[in-house]
């Protein structure tokens, strides 16, 4: 029997639900920490004397900080399937689109990995000091390649950003951002503060000519 075969675009799609899902899971555990006195994921669970803390749920910080790390592996893992898979696309549109359409999942079994940032789409050209986009670690100029779920090959105008804003408020959005040629990642909470907005910081689109 053969192998099924998808085209390059809806087996990328396919890896992009998949990974809507992981960044789920991620925030419902995330969620977890928060509600435990907004731990995070490397303060200690005792206190200075030697005891388990008693503000909050050990058991349930250590279980949410375990499935995190976890999942958070599995995401890098589909994210260099994704970026691959983009890679693929681009190269075929570059070409005319004279390779054959078709995507299996032995593309990404022994490809060796390459770290193919995905195309940046928007880009912070401005971060209020003390807001919630400082505090989370952005900075002016960030390229930002991932908003949540958004990324370049879902984003279509800046109300989507919006929308994951006003949607998410309270909530861990998982942003991945291209500085100085190095992808980094960063968890953005949309709050309420003394400044203007939710995050303290705007985008505009990214351009490549930048």
């Amino acid at each position: 029997m053969g192998v099924p075969q998808f085209s390059k675009k809806d087996f990328v799609l396919n890896l992009i639900e998949k990974k809507n899902q992981l960044e789920q899971n991620i925030n419902r555990f995330g969620q977890i920490l928060a509600v435990n006195n907004d731990i995070g994921m490397r303060e200690a669970l005792v206190d200075a004397d030697g005891y388990p803390r008693n503000d909050i749920d050990v058991y349930q910080v250590r279980h949410a900080r375990h499935q995190i790390n976890t999942l958070q592996n599995d995401l890098k893992s589909l994210m260099k399937e994704i970026e691959k898979g983009l890679e693929a696309i681009h190269t075929e549109s570059a070409s005319g689109g004279h390779k054959s359409d078709s995507y299996t999942s032995s593309v990404s079994d022994d490809m060796e990995v390459v770290e193919t940032p995905l195309t940046p789409f928007v880009r912070v050209n401005f971060v209020s000091p003390g807001g919630p986009a400082e505090a989370a670690g952005i900075r002016f100029n960030d390229a930002i390649i991932e908003f949540g779920s958004l990324n370049v090959t879902n984003f279509r105008e800046m109300s989507q950003i919006s929308d994951i804003v006003k949607h998410r408020q309270n909530e861990r959005i998982l942003l991945r951002v291209q500085r100085e040629n190095k992808i980094h990642e960063f968890y953005l909470v949309p709050q309420t503060w003394n400044g203007r907005g939710l995050l303290g910081c705007n985008v505009v689109v990214y351009e490549s000519s930048r």
